[in-house]
């Protein structure tokens, strides 16, 4: 069809989104300006909506154009996994399956309790297994769209995120739930008093449902200060300043200052998990990746 869109055209798309600017893009991608503005009102013309609002700053992505750019990271990025992917088959000239050799990046997104202290241990196991895989790691903020978003973006391919009944897996993903984890009261340790200290937390803290059970707590105070995350919440702690209602991951190696007391059968949990997309679920990597990390976290 000549309404197609070539993968030349999305990587047009995705320079002019990254430089935020046709001049910039067209210098990224070593073409001319002209050739960019070309390429960029050839694929509009195709899909039929303004993708960047032009001006004298620069171009910015229209909802729509957002949009476009999402789906050509994924498109792209699915074009690059079917060659690593063709590549590492067996070479027996076809007349078997032969081995598969992984190789190549894999994009993953986790927030930091994950990054740190889950998936280093699956990553591990995954490049022993098969060293010529690259994991490509960055540390998302899990609020707002979180670690989901970076793979509906495209950014990432597998994301470490909360998920469950109050934080489902979202629509156009697919996924499944690592390890349960409960929270605890974490203090000074040998304080006499621990309740009567000022409540430390951080945003990232707690999904809904434990929001829930935290207002239900009497005894629980109105956070009084507000870390920028988990690691400052317990340096914070261990120091003697406060006390705090923290995941277990986020515990994994606390120091001996800290006293970590148990919340009881009704203490709140959160399901740790993996998100992806369909299509990149079915791949070797992805697939070798979500063994690991199920094997990791049982």
């Amino acid at each position: 069809m000549t309404d197609d869109l070539a993968p030349r055209e999305l990587r047009v798309l995705l320079a002019v989104g990254q430089e935020r600017g046709f001049s910039a893009a067209a210098v990224a991608l070593g073409m001319t300006q002209s050739a960019v503005s070309h390429s960029v009102r050839t694929t509009e013309r195709k899909l039929g909506a303004v993708l960047f609002d032009r001006g004298r700053t620069g171009a910015t992505p229209t909802a729509a154009g957002e949009r476009a750019l999402a789906h050509a990271r994924r498109v792209l990025r699915l074009l690059d996994v079917m060659a690593a992917e063709v590549r590492g088959t067996g070479r027996d000239g076809g007349a078997g399956e032969g081995p598969v050799t992984l190789a190549g990046p894999l994009r993953i997104a986790a927030f930091r309790s994950a990054a740190l202290h889950l998936l280093p241990r699956a990553l591990g196991r995954l490049t022993a297994r098969h060293p010529e895989i690259v994991p490509e790691v960055r540390i998302v903020r899990e609020v707002g769209r979180g670690t989901a978003g970076e793979v509906l973006d495209g950014r990432a391919d597998l994301g470490i995120a909360t998920i469950g009944t109050t934080s489902p897996v979202p629509p156009r993903l697919v996924g499944g739930v690592l390890v349960e984890e409960g929270y605890a009261l974490v203090h000074p340790a040998g304080h006499p008093a621990p309740r009567s200290l000022p409540l430390v937390d951080w945003t990232e803290n707690c999904t809904s449902y434990t929001r829930e059970w935290w207002a239900r707590q009497e005894w629980l105070p109105p956070a009084t200060v507000q870390a920028e995350d988990d690691g400052a919440v317990l340096s914070m702690v261990s120091t003697g300043y406060g006390m705090a209602v923290m995941p277990e991951l986020s515990l994994v190696g606390a120091p001996p200052s800290v006293e970590i007391t148990d919340l009881g059968p009704e203490r709140p949990t959160r399901s740790v998990g993996y998100v992806t997309t369909p299509e990149l679920a079915s791949t070797l990597a992805v697939r070798a990746l979500i063994r690991e990390l199920r094997a990791v976290a049982g």
